[in-house]
């Protein structure tokens, strides 16, 4: 068996693309990162202002966003449009010769439409199948591949795709060819055993711990699904995960946490 050549996954949430200064000094440190490398983005909160200026009321479930044809309007506008060619222009700036793309370009990332049994999510996608072969290409020629959180479902119709679950998919997808280290980079030094204290970072987290932490109530809302996705990753091929703050990603004594099985 040969060795798998080193990949770096990195996705981003919404508290550094709404931050210039942040997400600047992000893709100052993304830039810098050796070898192949892919980064995903979420929409931060421009689709909701967006929204909200032409009158559309956003809603959430579960920190999931319900999306209308209005709302994938307004999110593919945002997330593809906006926000994507912003972060590969800045990347060009930096010699990181970066391509944004949406899951429907070149067939990279298609979803089947959420069928919840009393929810309806709209133009909600889950992930279906990745373009492996495709981004193996693209890598090897020496493209950053840059994607945001919109999907397709190979019948004409685009879908608002949860971009953590996007990160995941892509990482198990490559792990197969790739020694895929995944890391989710957000404005936390890592998962907090208390959430007003930024140095109490838990820094290695297995399932065990995972589960008298849920059980404690010490980790909730948002970080459960983000921590359910981990686990998922690693046991179907990931090598490494990593959350916290993007400092970690070139600073070798920042705090951040492990996720092991």
């Amino acid at each position: 068996m040969e060795n798998k050549k080193p990949l770096t996954l990195i996705k981003i949430g919404g508290n550094i693309i709404d931050n210039p200064t942040e997400l600047k000094q992000f893709l100052s440190d993304f830039s810098k990162i050796e070898g192949y490398k892919i980064l995903v983005h979420g929409g931060g909160k421009s689709a909701t202002k967006m929204a909200e200026s032409i009158g559309l009321v956003p809603q959430m479930i579960d920190g999931r966003r319900i999306t209308d044809a209005a709302m994938l309007d307004v999110v593919v506008m945002i997330y593809a449009g906006q926000i994507n060619k912003n972060i590969v222009a800045q990347l060009q700036a930096k010699n990181t010769n970066a391509m944004g793309f949406s899951g429907a370009d070149g067939n990279l990332i298609q979803s089947d439409k959420r069928n919840h049994p009393t929810i309806n999510y709209g133009f909600v996608g889950d992930v279906k199948k990745v373009n492996t072969q495709l981004l193996e290409t693209l890598l090897s020629n020496g493209i950053v591949p840059v994607f945001c959180a919109i999907t397709h479902d190979a019948k004409g119709q685009l879908l608002n795709t949860n971009a953590d679950t996007i990160a995941s998919e892509l990482a198990i997808a490559l792990s197969e060819v790739f020694d895929v280290t995944l890391n989710y980079c957000f404005e936390k030094p890592g998962v907090l055993y208390d959430t007003e204290d930024d140095s109490s970072v838990i820094e290695n987290i297995n399932q065990e711990l995972y589960s008298k932490l849920k059980a404690e109530k010490a980790i909730h809302s948002g970080m459960i699904p983000k921590l359910d996705n981990c686990f998922n990753s690693l046991s179907k091929g990931v090598q490494k995960i990593k959350i916290g703050h993007h400092r970690m990603l070139q600073d070798k004594t920042a705090l951040y946490t492990t996720i092991t099985l």
